[in-house]
């Protein structure tokens, strides 16, 4: 199975110039701890929860901060043509639980998540995927 036969297709994006209080604002309406910084359709970065607090709110950073100087610039992603299971493996090697989908002219198509692939029913790819992010940081 491909991974655009599960991802979702609906993203909701944040610009560059969006301050770190209007991503978070989203994040809330959209019940959504990630969101991918894109410059048209071309992904500049992705911003989390995490990255807000530990990159804005720690450093008793502006409101009015960027999101551009909090969001994770080096975003991993896998292509909407890729097997679920090789998505589900780099997930596993990265330690993440959500990977955005690129075409191959590297435009955001969607995004996949453990929890997509758990729904189509690989219960060994989910698990032993699951097991491998939970796992301590290996870095």
């Amino acid at each position: 199975m491909r991974i655009n036969e599960i991802m979702s297709r609906d993203v909701e994006t944040a610009r560059p110039q969006d301050t770190i209080q209007d991503v978070a604002r989203k994040m809330r309406e959209i019940d959504s701890g990630v969101i991918p910084v894109c410059d048209g359709d071309k992904v500049q970065g992705m911003v989390t929860d995490r990255d807000i607090v530990i990159r804005a709110v720690s450093e008793a950073r502006s409101f009015d901060t960027p999101v551009t100087d909090v969001m994770t610039a080096d975003v991993e992603y896998c292509y909407e043509d890729d097997d679920i299971t090789a998505a589900a493996d780099k997930m596993a090697e990265l330690q993440v639980r959500r990977l955005i989908v690129l075409d191959h002219d590297q435009r955001l198509v969607g995004i996949v998540s453990l929890g997509d692939i758990a729904q189509q029913g690989k219960d060994k790819t989910t698990g032993q995927a699951l097991e491998e992010i939970s796992e301590p940081n290996r870095h």
